[in-house]
This record gives structure tokens, sequence and C-alpha cells, in this order.
């Protein structure tokens, strides 16, 4: 079974994002693992797996506008089901 069930993707839009800081504060803030966050001052890619997706959510949405939103759950997935 996965430590971290749900496969987290979105993208930011707002202003003044840094790449180093935002995986740092995931880092501080959130458990999971294979956190990509990737983009520039405006936006901001992130892939995260965690267990408290609507927590990451509810994060990144302080930060600007959350959109392409995509909340995989991975131990469905590994069953041949929908996730």
């Amino acid at each position: 079974m996965e430590e971290f069930r749900y496969d987290t993707q979105l993208l930011i839009e707002g202003c003044q994002l840094d790449e180093d800081a935002l995986a740092d504060e995931f880092r501080a803030r959130f458990a999971g693992d294979c956190l990509i966050a990737v983009g520039d001052e405006t936006v901001m890619k992130i892939h995260f797996h965690t267990n408290e997706p609507w927590e990451v959510l509810r994060y990144c949405a302080s930060l600007g506008e959350i959109f392409d939103i995509v909340v995989e759950d991975m131990v469905r997935q590994s069953r041949g089901l929908k996730g």
C-alpha cells in the first residue's frame, strides 16, 4: 500500500511565486513525497503525493488562483479502478 495515497497536481497563478521557497514551505507544512514545484513568478506547477490533498489545495488557493486540478487515488489505481 502507498504511504501517501493521493497524487495531487495543480497550477497556481499568482504574484511573486518562487520554486525553492514554495518547495520548502510544502516540506514544512505537509506530510508527503514526490514533490515537484516548477514554474516562474506568475505560474507554478505543483505535483505532490499526500494523504490530505484538500489541505494542499487550501494552501495553494491562498497563494493565488488554482486551476487544472487533478487528485487521483493511487490505491484505487493500483487495484485497476479509476483513480
